[in-house]
């Protein structure tokens, strides 16, 4: 059997966690498995250096920073394998490029176009624990990359799927995946398992489990996979394949999400392509729209509002001032936060949506705006009653059960 882990940072943190790490690791090398781990930097370690890089400038060059973020991932891959030697275990880290990870060229949010597992097998099949950095490859022109936010897990996907492993098992400091974040809600409950477009709406929505472009590789992949926590033996959450008998259970979770702004745009130009030149404007920026609503027009004007990331409000201002022809007025709130209900049982069952637009009225909850999809009901309200939302629908769906 082959498995693949995965430990974020907070698992490697320090040196006794790498001891863990190595513990867990050596107890599945003894029980007969081949294991190849992914390893994420030191908690910290990649602000730290972050922080090194703009001591010097606020724009340091996006090739230099892959070259020097990528170094974290190679100190912990090399610690743990030293670990895994000190307790007899034979064990060998790699980088990415080692690894025969190759990505585009978008330096620091690379994607992965290609993996040569050649090297990872020939260690596998001389016994050896094979440690692979995380969060970094490099182009075709050999220069080191990485792949941004929760690099690691996506790393360890594609290396689960080349390798054609039996699982992929990511670890983390919580030991699954929960119907909501159990700090807002302690009645929270952990789920056996859940689909892939389930998870894939849950991380896109703002859980912080998994990343969601790595669950969305796995579900390309078919790559089976468990969050688990470093820290316990509990048993995690498997994420897998959609299963008839997932449609029986309604609601799998609720979720909040604070990183939101809303932007309203009044009087805009009612002509054909406005809204394409606007949303090319901020798709060109990299800026991120989620929900979108628009009015019918009158009198040659409509009025347009969606949603972006809170960090990237101000960005999508300055485009938006650059419309001072089209646009008559716009308002930007970063007091907002999204609240979602998703599960797979959506599609067979009638009454989700009203269900939680009733439960939010009946708890004075104003909704600004609305987005449905087949398995997901997404609202934006003011921040200020995010928790609340999230409790009182955590309830209503009978998820504390």
């Amino acid at each position: 059997m082959l498995v693949v882990h995965k430990y974020g940072g907070t698992s490697v943190g320090n040196l006794d966690r790498i001891e863990n790490v190595a513990n867990r690791v050596a107890k599945a090398k003894k029980a007969g498995s081949d294991v190849v781990v992914v390893v994420s930097a030191m908690s910290g370690e990649t602000n730290k250096l972050v922080g090194y890089a703009e001591h010097f400038t606020s724009t340091p060059a996006k090739k230099e920073m892959d070259m020097l973020l990528s170094s974290g991932e190679r100190v912990t891959a090399a610690l743990l394998s030293i670990a895994l030697q000190s307790q007899g275990v034979d064990a060998v880290a790699m980088s990415g490029r080692q690894a025969g990870i190759v990505t585009d060229n978008r330096h620091t949010y690379a994607r992965i176009e290609s993996i040569d597992p050649t090297a990872m097998q020939e260690a596998i099949n001389a016994g050896k624990v094979v440690i692979v950095a995380g969060f970094q490859g490099i182009n075709k022109d050999g220069s080191v990359t990485t792949l941004g936010r929760g690099g690691s897990d996506l790393s360890a996907v594609a290396l689960a799927g080349a390798l054609q492993a039996d699982q992929c098992e990511i670890y983390s400091d919580v030991d699954g995946i929960y119907t909501t974040d159990p700090r807002i809600e302690p009645n929270a409950k952990k789920l056996d398992t859940i689909s892939y477009d389930e998870m894939l709406e849950l991380s896109s929505l703002g859980a912080k489990v998994l990343q969601n472009r790595s669950v969305e590789l796995a579900k390309k992949l078919n790559v089976k996979l468990y969050a688990k926590s470093s820290f316990s033996d509990n048993e995690g959450t498997l994420i897998i394949k959609e299963s008839n008998s997932m449609e029986e259970v309604l609601v799998s979770g609720v979720v909040l999400d604070r990183n939101q702004a809303r932007v309203t745009l009044r009087g805009v130009s009612d002509r054909p392509g406005i809204a394409a030149e606007i949303f090319t404007k901020l798709a060109d920026a990299n800026i991120n729209v989620d929900m979108i609503i628009q009015n019918v027009g009158t009198d040659g004007a409509t009025n347009l509002g969606f949603t972006v990331p809170q960090s990237e409000h101000l960005n999508a201002r300055k485009i938006m001032e650059g419309f001072d022809h089209d646009i008559e007025g716009m308002d930007f709130d970063e007091h907002v936060c999204k609240v979602s209900v998703v599960g797979v049982g959506m599609k067979s069952h009638s009454g989700v949506a009203a269900t939680a637009f009733t439960t939010l009225a009946k708890s004075n909850i104003n909704i600004e705006m609305i987005s449905t999809s087949e398995i997901k009901v997404s609202m934006v309200i003011n921040d200020k009653y995010g928790e609340l939302a999230i409790r009182a629908l955590h309830e209503a769906y009978g998820l504390d059960q």
